[in-house]
């Protein structure tokens, strides 16, 4: 990866609009109270970017994962319709039109700062690369941080210079492999972006994933007849109380739905119908029973 800073939240406060009386509306004690102030978001700072493409790869990891405040320092020009535009995806209807030109000094001065960079200190030795947490680590951290914060990139082909590192607030490293774990500049920002997500998105395009777990006595059920399966198949009985306790410990871990386990009863349900039918034609013209285990 391309050397990266990361910093953390940026954001605005939501002040509540003033009742109206003639809304007929009755006033609200709350109303009086401090304005609510949503978690700033963090704004996104590329220090002297080579390419206007890999400036337009940002903001679309911008767009991506709810962030909208560009900050460039000496970029290239920026041509609207462009390559930077070309790369933004929809990003170019608000992100890139409108980043604004910092200097790396104000960033510094006006921002809680987070570096990342490839190249780590191993320990105390190198303090401009040490200590360095990994975009997750990261996050963690900055759920607890209610402040103006910058994540800065550095250039495509060096990074950060220590001298840049050391006037930076935090370090933060994606680990990669250590033979090879230079990730270009869009790459970088897309997966440090992606790992902060829970500080930026509020909601995203995938439903809900909770699982609602199937009733009990329906999964009860289904142990009943999965009990009754192994009976039926011969097994000894040792044998079967250990698979009827294995099954239990995976469908415990599973929680399967109410949907799952209705189809799991009704599978056992005809397996266990058409085994007694077995037995029953078996004895009917004297065949020996299924084979039983000894």
């Amino acid at each position: 990866m391309s050397d990266e800073e990361a910093a953390g939240d940026g954001g605005e406060s939501v002040d509540d609009a003033e009742p109206n009386p003639a809304d007929g509306a009755e006033p609200n004690p709350a109303d009086d109270a401090e304005p609510a102030r949503s978690r700033r978001k963090p704004v996104v700072v590329v220090v002297e970017p080579e390419t206007p493409g890999n400036v337009g790869t940002i903001a679309r990891a911008m767009k991506n994962f709810g962030l909208t405040d560009l900050k460039l320092v000496n970029p290239p020009e920026i041509a609207e319709g462009g390559e930077a535009y070309g790369f933004a995806g929809h990003a170019r209807e608000d992100v890139l039109p409108n980043a604004d030109e910092v200097s790396f000094d104000e960033v510094v001065a006006n921002y809680h700062t987070v570096g990342t960079t490839a190249i780590t200190g191993e320990d105390d030795r190198s303090h401009e690369r040490y200590p360095f947490k990994t975009p997750v680590e990261l996050r963690e951290s900055l759920k607890t941080v209610d402040a103006p914060t910058a994540i800065v990139f550095g250039r495509e082909g060096r990074g950060l210079n220590n001298e840049e590192l050391s006037r930076l607030d935090e370090v933060c490293s994606i680990p990669a492999d250590e033979e090879y774990p230079v990730l270009n500049l869009g790459q970088a920002a897309t997966v440090l972006l992606y790992e902060l997500r829970d500080l930026t998105v509020n909601e995203t395009q995938q439903p809900d994933t909770e699982v609602t777990r199937a009733p009990e006595a329906d999964v009860e059920r289904f142990h009943e007849f999965y009990a009754e399966f192994l009976a039926a198949t011969g097994q000894r009985e040792h044998v079967r109380d250990k698979n009827e306790l294995l099954m239990r410990r995976l469908l415990g871990r599973a929680h399967p739905t109410e949907r799952e386990i209705h189809t799991l009863l009704g599978t056992f349900r005809k397996a266990n119908a058409k085994l007694e039918h077995a037995d029953h034609l078996a004895a009917k013209y004297d065949e020996p029973p299924y084979p039983t285990e000894r």
